[in-house]
């Protein structure tokens, strides 16, 4: 059984709609547009679109907001910033800072689904300062040193 936690929203707009799985197996949810009005994004342009919610993650978790795949591929839309976090302590409306890479002028409806969240729990890391490292085969290769 997976492990399940509890998320509070809370609704800004009366455009929101509910995050949601899609399928049984889905490990994102969808996110859906709350704009009023339709966002026409041309090409290269940048933007923000609403979701017209705040929440509440558990202690110790994130909330890690992706680009759906079929808009990508079909429409070129993606996020700006690849994947974006939001932080447990945040408590602002979530929205969701897209890109058009097509040559094409792309519609953002109200309710569309733009993009997926997927909840995950947060390590975090302690650092210590070295003078050396342990050497490994790879050394210091770095992009394409492994031949792929």
């Amino acid at each position: 059984m997976q492990e399940q936690i509890h998320i509070k929203i809370e609704k800004i707009s009366d455009l929101m709609q509910m995050p949601s799985y899609a399928t049984q197996g889905a490990a994102g949810m969808d996110l859906y547009s709350a704009n009023p009005d339709p966002i026409a994004l041309k090409p290269l342009e940048r933007t923000l679109v609403p979701l017209g919610f705040k929440m509440e993650l558990p202690r110790g978790y994130e909330a890690q907001v992706r680009a759906r795949s079929g808009l990508s591929i079909k429409h070129g839309i993606t996020l700006v910033n690849a994947v974006g976090t939001v932080d447990e302590d945040y408590r602002g409306e979530v929205c969701v800072p897209v890109i058009n890479l097509s040559n094409e002028t792309y519609i953002i409806n109200t309710g569309e689904r733009i993009a997926q969240m997927i909840i995950a729990p947060v390590t975090k890391a302690s650092i210590e300062m070295s003078c050396e490292l342990v050497e490994t085969a790879r050394g210091t290769g770095g992009f394409g040193s492994t031949g792929y």
